[in-house]
């Protein structure tokens, strides 16, 4: 009497794990980490702009409508940066009152304190209608992160 073998032959074990090794690229693919962090980053760039823009607003609101800041008028002319140097210094006239600290960009910005930050964020007030918007322009995946008020 012969006994049968039992178990698998490798061309069998050879294509399970090859169609495993499909599937998981295929989730891999699907799920793609590298956009999904990218979309994570913009929504946290589209949540600073926001904070940053009711913190202006506020402090307009607690001075009859009027921008009130030692850095000055809004820029009108074109968007400026807000920084500690070589910037628009808004930290002072938004921290502590209306914000706890300064939101900065998740790639390029930095806050330590109001002496030294970059928000990677810029700000320009029209000079027509009086509408601020605050934007982002390190926005990934091609989209446009912008704010207007």
């Amino acid at each position: 009497m012969q006994k049968s073998a039992r178990g698998f032959t490798l061309i069998e074990v050879l294509l399970v794990i090859g169609l495993i090794a499909i599937l998981a690229a295929i989730v891999i693919i699907a799920i793609n980490p590298t956009r999904q962090f990218a979309q994570a980053r913009n929504t946290q760039r589209h949540s600073n702009v926001t904070t940053i823009l009711n913190a202006v607003h506020q402090n307009m609101i607690d001075h009859n409508g009027n921008w009130t800041c030692a850095a000055g008028d809004i820029p009108t002319t074109s968007p400026k940066k807000m920084a500690s140097s070589g910037g628009y210094d808004i930290c002072s006239c938004l921290v502590p009152t209306y914000i706890a600290e300064m939101p900065y960009d998740p790639v390029s910005g930095s806050y330590t304190d109001c002496s030294n930050y970059d928000t990677g964020y810029y700000i320009v007030q029209s000079s027509t209608t009086g509408r601020i918007t605050v934007s982002a322009p390190g926005a990934e995946l091609g989209q446009t992160i912008s704010v207007t008020r």
